[in-house]
């Protein structure tokens, strides 16, 4: 949602097309910094969330953070940054902040790995009391993106003393791109098996629900519309039934126009495949 005019009013936004969770940028998705929040405005979001009960609400940090690069000066100035962005949370009381693990810009997979933990252990000791949980958003490896194996994820989560303050956000399209099968009973279940605590992985705390431009292992990042892209409506319609992710959040990241017509028609693709829900 769209946080123009204050961040209180992206979750009047998304009252008005009939979410029930919403997710959010805290700041400015194109700068490093950003003012602190009001005291205004952060008693006007608590009070549309009660209003609305809009929850979880869930943010994404932003863009410019590359907690995996091997320039110091970008990883600190990452880092920095990153700090702010959970700060904001917590302020806010989001409880899940997502984040794409970052790019080794050519220092390789292993060490960009080790950057990722090392950087997000540095931020969790910043903050030792922040509620927050981070949350390691699966990529489709377009790059030199890490993120794109789920082993990277488990690393990540092995290497980083804070490990228990990490799970993992589970996007489709992504997943997908990256040469997961998501697309069968057969391969979801092996997917989904994957991501299982007993393979080192906290799994997955929520969902972004998005089709995919480009096709299965093609590595491509490219959101597409519910049912009208290379996942089609039956790896959704997998997703939507599954009992262990009833109430998981799932958020769509799909492209829209400004009255967001497109978020409520993905919204009623998506709920019109729940079992008894069909039409």
């Amino acid at each position: 949602m769209s946080t123009a005019g204050g961040i209180d009013k992206a979750v009047l936004r998304g009252q008005k097309i009939g979410c029930e969770t919403i997710q959010v940028f805290t700041k400015n998705n194109h700068r490093w910094t950003a003012p602190p929040l009001k005291d205004e405005t952060v008693e006007k979001w608590y009070h549309n969330l009660a209003e609305t009960g809009i929850a979880p609400v869930v943010a994404h940090d932003s863009y410019l953070i590359n907690l995996a690069s091997p320039d110091d000066t970008l990883w600190q100035k990452s880092l920095d940054a990153f700090v702010i962005e959970m700060a904001r949370c917590d302020r806010l009381g989001i409880p899940y902040l997502v984040m794409h693990p970052g790019a080794h810009t050519g220092s390789g997979e292993e060490a960009g790995l080790r950057r990722i933990a090392t950087a997000l252990d540095l931020a969790f000791d910043r903050l030792p009391d922040a509620r927050v949980t981070v949350l390691l958003e699966t990529t489709a490896g377009q790059g030199t993106s890490l993120g794109y194996r789920f082993e990277h994820m488990a690393q990540i989560m092995a290497l980083a003393a804070a490990g228990d303050r990490l799970a993992v956000c589970f996007d489709t399209c992504h997943v997908l791109a990256a040469g997961y099968e998501i697309r069968t009973p057969e391969g979801y279940t092996r997917t989904l098996r994957k991501l299982d605590p007993t393979t080192g992985l906290q799994g997955p705390k929520l969902f972004h629900a998005n089709d995919s431009k480009r096709e299965l292992g093609s590595r491509v990042d490219r959101h597409e519309h519910i049912g009208r892209g290379h996942i089609g409506l039956q790896g959704f319609r997998l997703l939507v039934n599954d009992a262990r992710f009833r109430h998981h959040p799932m958020l769509l990241e799909t492209p829209k126009s400004p009255d967001m017509h497109e978020d409520m028609e993905n919204m009623a693709t998506l709920r019109s495949l729940i079992a008894g829900q069909e039409t």
